[in-house]
């Protein structure tokens, strides 16, 4: 006889007429939790009020503050998952976003959720949680969930408030996201000269593959950034699982001389690194050594194993047992590099970037791998990176926005190269170990953008492309504190698509950038369009590329 025991999730919570349930998701270290639960509670305090006011709608608060913590936030999937299976699956739910968040917590209960769901965030840059919101809602379309997404600077403007009350009456919020155009492989403009080299690459990659090579597969909660195998296989970019405890073992192997004459080339060539004394608190040499035997075992990996790229997760798991990840990112995708040599002596690729996986962002991979196999194919400067989508406001009459990484860019992004480059300390909050950033202006100039999502195994890609400015000293100064200021910081304007565009129609936190010289932009942007198609990848070009396009 079968006895069945299993345990009760406890009492039922509801929302009865005029209620919403809120639910608020944040990050897997508790450092900084508590570092951001001031900024969430302000603005818990705004939605109430108007919610209250406004609409007559009273706020009610699914999990409580927790003292011991000291903070709000759902802190783990286990935690998401017992909260989810005592809500009522009818309820509607707000998940307010004011920070950045794992969505791994949340997102598998909310997808099987059937109660209407608000993905609402502010639109800050030093407390984003715009880019958390952009995370989740990308996450969830992998997952095949469509949810409604608002986002807004106080919780008081026309905007906000008419999208709060369409989805409180309707249980549904859409966005105008006309400025997304699927293109096909009959378009004009691609049977052109074009077209022809795009479609060459395409069938290039597919015949020969592009191997990424990535240390681990999950950072950070980003689901959205794990592709399903059949997805990579299909477009001719399959995966080299790698591990970063292998990683330290080929780390341990570089010699101390080697490190040392890899950090000195970098310095006579003016890179400024901001050294103090207290490794707990300030960058030290020994750090940047640590990074340099990094940034050496990830060129000799992928020489080893032929990849075409290759990737750090580093915040989970080699955070606590080695300095951060950035310098070796930034200089292995830069194609002016220290001349690394393998174990045999020969040098690693020279002149050559290695692109990098920054998180192990597979959608970011896959634009990031192609463009750099179409423009070295070309004889145009390669180095690709990802930003964060981290804020923006106006400047001059015009939306500009803050693209950001979170520690390094390749040197020939930056203004002035590597003598452009500063070296920061990783902020200790949360990285522990110290390492350096490469931080500094992106240059001034044109640039392709793009970013791959999935739906079951079919890889779909937005493509755009953009203008990156040198602001004046003061403006970028003031965009600087109100982001990271260790970090590398582009600044730009998207052509043809607005702040609420890309907010309404993004599928991650991650945009991949190359630059590309005015004069052959459309020529380039038709290839890779032509060479996405050819590797079975659906194309949607945004704002003026759809028109280029058409």
């Amino acid at each position: 006889m079968l006895t069945l025991t299993l345990t009760d999730p406890g009492a039922t919570i509801t929302a009865g007429a005029h209620e919403v349930l809120l639910v608020t998701n944040a990050d897997l270290r508790e450092s900084a939790n508590v570092e951001c639960w001031p900024v969430q509670a302000k603005f818990e305090a705004k939605l109430e009020a108007v919610l209250r006011d406004r609409f007559a709608t009273t706020l009610i608060r699914a999990h409580p503050f927790k003292a011991d913590k000291g903070h709000g936030f759902i802190s783990s999937q286990r935690e998401g998952s017992d909260l989810f299976a005592r809500i009522d699956p009818k309820a509607p739910v707000i998940v307010l976003l004011t920070a950045w968040q794992y969505s791994h917590h949340l997102a598998n209960a909310l997808a099987l959720h059937p109660g209407p769901i608000l993905l609402l965030a502010n639109f800050d840059g030093t407390w984003p949680g715009l880019v958390g919101m952009l995370c989740m809602a990308g996450t969830l379309t992998s997952l095949g969930k469509p949810v409604s997404r608002l986002w807004s600077e106080n919780f008081d403007d026309a905007f906000f408030l008419r999208g709060l009350q369409t989805w409180l009456t309707t249980g549904w919020l859409k966005h105008d996201t006309h400025y997304l155009q699927r293109i096909d492989a009959n378009q004009g403009a691609l049977r052109t000269p074009a077209g022809d080299i795009g479609r060459r690459v395409g069938e290039y990659i597919v015949r020969h593959k592009e191997i990424i090579g990535l240390y681990d597969t999950f950072c950070m909660g980003m689901i959205n950034g794990v592709f399903p195998q059949q997805a990579l296989c299909d477009i001719g970019m399959p995966l080299e699982g790698l591990s970063q405890s292998a990683l330290l073992v080929e780390m341990a192997k570089v010699p101390q001389a080697l490190r040392e004459q890899c950090l000195q080339w970098y310095e006579q060539r003016g890179m400024r690194f901001e050294f103090g004394t207290d490794p707990a608190t300030e960058l030290t040499r020994p750090q940047v050594l640590e990074q340099c035997a990094m940034l050496i075992a990830m060129a000799r990996a992928a020489q080893r194993f032929g990849l075409s790229a290759v990737g750090v997760q580093y915040q989970q798991g080699l955070a606590g047992s080695c300095a951060a990840s950035d310098f070796a990112e930034g200089a292995i995708g830069s194609a002016e590099r220290f001349p690394i040599p393998d174990i045999d002596g020969a040098i690693i690729r020279p002149g050559q970037p290695i692109p990098c996986i920054n998180e192990v962002d597979m959608g970011t991979a896959i634009p990031q791998t192609m463009l750099w196999r179409l423009l070295s194919s070309l004889g145009l400067p390669a180095e690709t990176t990802l930003h964060d989508i981290r804020w923006g406001s106006e400047y001059d009459g015009r939306f500009v926005w803050d693209f950001e990484i979170s520690g390094s860019v390749p040197f020939g992004h930056l203004r002035g190269g590597i003598a452009g480059a500063t070296g920061y300390r990783q902020p200790p909050m949360y990285f522990p170990l110290g390492g350096a950033t490469i931080a500094g202006q992106c240059k001034q100039g044109r640039f392709i953008w793009a970013r791959a999502h999935y739906s079951g195994t079919r890889v779909i890609m937005h493509v755009g492309t953009g203008h990156a400015l040198e602001l004046p000293a003061a403006e970028f100064e003031r965009r600087r504190r109100a982001t990271t200021y260790q970090w590398p910081l582009m600044n730009c304007v998207l052509d043809g698509v607005g702040r609420d565009d890309l907010m309404a129609g993004h599928q991650s936190n991650h945009i991949t950038v190359a630059y590309v010289d005015e004069a052959v932009l459309r020529d380039v942007t038709c290839a890779f369009a032509a060479q996405a198609l050819t590797q079975n990848i659906d194309v949607l070009a945004a704002g003026e590329v759809a028109t280029w396009l058409a």
